[in-house]
């Protein structure tokens, strides 16, 4: 299976360059992080253990934020039988920015019989970012993987909306090198404001979760019942599930009920939340 970290990052003028490449290996009684190579400002914290041997990472970017010219890369690899959940301490930040595209990359490959859980809290893209984030996982057949992307867009706490500014997202999701679901979400002022698209809600959100059964697609829909604003798919055994929200918190307790219901029928763990979500 083809790893999907980079070698190398190509680094824009005057931007700040920064990588992680993070592995997971099964030993006798627990998952550990076995390699933590980083460049430049983005490292991760000491695992945590709080449900025995799911090793738990928490991923720090000491800027706060993300500006026109910087450049992140994350790879995350999970060898095979290893478990490990990846979030952040707190939402992750692209500023505004007078022209330069601000880039980040995720690479995720899952092993054999191993599972990996993608859960950053939101992103807060502010009005007149501009940025590009791409997220590739390649799963073995037999992986198990549950991810989410939840986007803020500008500050309407502030009464900013989203008025100018790029957001250019893409998901590809594959096993065995064969696609599951490539996707683009390509989100500026007339996608913030219309009707066919975030019809003026700042948040947004979609979780995936594979292998997904039948009864976890159903209890999801149980969940969903007649609320605006939220759907749920399954295309074989990926469950997909989107939302809007005029606030991004309430869009993450919903994307956290969902975790609970196909979390263990997915990874085969029962919830069990990162106390940095409680903070």
């Amino acid at each position: 299976m083809v790893s999907n970290c980079q070698e190398s990052v190509k680094v824009e003028p005057n931007g700040w360059r920064a990588a992680l490449n993070l592995t997971f290996a099964a030993t006798t009684d627990k998952t550990a992080l076995v390699k933590r190579d980083h460049v430049g400002p983005l490292t991760v914290q000491r695992p945590f253990y709080p449900e025995g041997g799911v090793c738990h990472v928490y991923i720090l970017h000491p800027p706060g934020g993300i500006v026109g010219g910087d450049q992140l890369t994350i790879c995350a690899n999970a060898a095979a039988h290893s478990h490990a959940l990846i979030t952040t301490p707190a939402a992750g930040k692209f500023y505004r920015s007078s022209g330069a595209q601000a880039k980040q990359n995720v690479g995720i490959t899952v092993g054999e019989s191993a599972a990996l859980e993608w859960l950053p809290q939101e992103t807060i893209i502010y009005e007149g970012a501009q940025l590009k984030s791409s997220v590739k996982v390649n799963l073995a057949a037999d992986a198990r993987f549950v991810g989410w992307e939840i986007l803020s867009m500008g500050r309407p706490a502030c009464a900013e909306n989203f008025n100018y500014g790029l957001a250019d997202l893409s998901w590809q999701i594959y096993c065995e090198d064969r696609p599951m679901l490539l996707e683009r979400l390509y989100l500026d002022a007339k996608a913030f404001s219309g009707r066919w698209g975030l019809q003026g809600n700042s948040s947004c959100g979609t979780l995936f979760a594979t292998p997904a059964s039948a009864e976890s697609f159903a209890a999801v829909q149980d969940l969903i019942g007649d609320t605006k604003g939220r759907g749920v798919t399954r295309i074989d055994n990926l469950l997909i599930c989107r939302a809007l929200d005029i606030r991004s918190d309430q869009l993450r307790s919903f994307f956290e009920q969902v975790w609970a219901i196909v979390r263990p029928d997915t990874v085969q763990r029962k919830a069990c939340s990162p106390r940095i979500w409680a903070t």
